[in-house]
């Protein structure tokens, strides 16, 4: 029982700090410049909160101070947005473009070229926690059927789960660089959209390399039609 009284009591007492550090960063919030979105705050894409979430609204604070809804991405909830937000800033400016931004998270492949011959492509340790937050949002979105969540299946499982955390974090990258500086508005084309395109990529370049050859590529439809 003294065990644990001990144990509760030291709960009891860091629960008392976490509450301070929400406190703290609510104020902070609260100071920054309002941007004052023209549109209201669009629905939440998603509804669940994480344990360690802050005690207030963080989605409507981050609204309000940016203008736009960081939660519309896909795999970014409140918690995430504002953990990034402590990371990288609001400020996209110091980024001249979203490729600028993804090589400073360590996200873009790492070109090695000796005598013009490319000898590796392969992402640079780092130990970025905004990089790592964008891998783990990128994980989360591999569920989803979304075209993202497509993306992340079919790299999966040509290339490897790990490359296809970093490809997929790459673009959350960039979709949180652009819906910041430029205040792009997010649609997702749903999964079957992304494999219609997939689709057609693959079937123009049979059509290419068939070409290439002296061949025409033809549907099975179509060649039944003729016999």
């Amino acid at each position: 029982m003294f065990a644990l009284r001990q144990a509760l009591e030291w709960y009891d007492c860091y629960q008392a700090k976490v509450a301070e550090c929400d406190q703290a960063i609510e104020a902070v919030l609260a100071s920054c410049e309002r941007a004052d979105p023209e549109m209201p705050l669009p629905a939440a894409r998603y509804r669940t909160q994480q344990a360690n979430e802050p005690r207030f609204d963080v989605r409507t604070a981050l609204f309000q101070r940016l203008g736009t809804d960081l939660t519309q991405l896909h795999g970014f909830g409140a918690y995430m947005a504002l953990r990034l937000i402590g990371e990288c800033g609001t400020d996209m400016s110091k980024w001249p473009t979203a490729k600028h931004f993804t090589s400073w998270l360590t996200l873009a492949p790492d070109n090695k070229i000796s005598g013009g011959k490319r000898l590796s492509t392969t992402t640079r340790r780092s130990a970025n926690r905004a990089a790592k937050l964008l891998r783990l949002a990128a994980v989360n979105v591999g569920k989803t059927q979304t075209a993202l969540g497509a993306f992340y299946r079919r790299l999966a499982a040509r290339l490897g789960k790990a490359k296809a955390v970093t490809a997929t974090a790459r673009k959350l990258a960039v979709l949180f660089y652009n819906t910041l500086r430029y205040g792009m508005a997010y649609q997702d084309p749903g999964a079957s959209y992304y494999e219609e395109q997939y689709r057609q990529r693959v079937l123009n370049g049979l059509r290419r390399r068939a070409k290439a050859l002296g061949y025409e590529l033809l549907e099975t439809a179509a060649v039944e039609g003729v016999s």
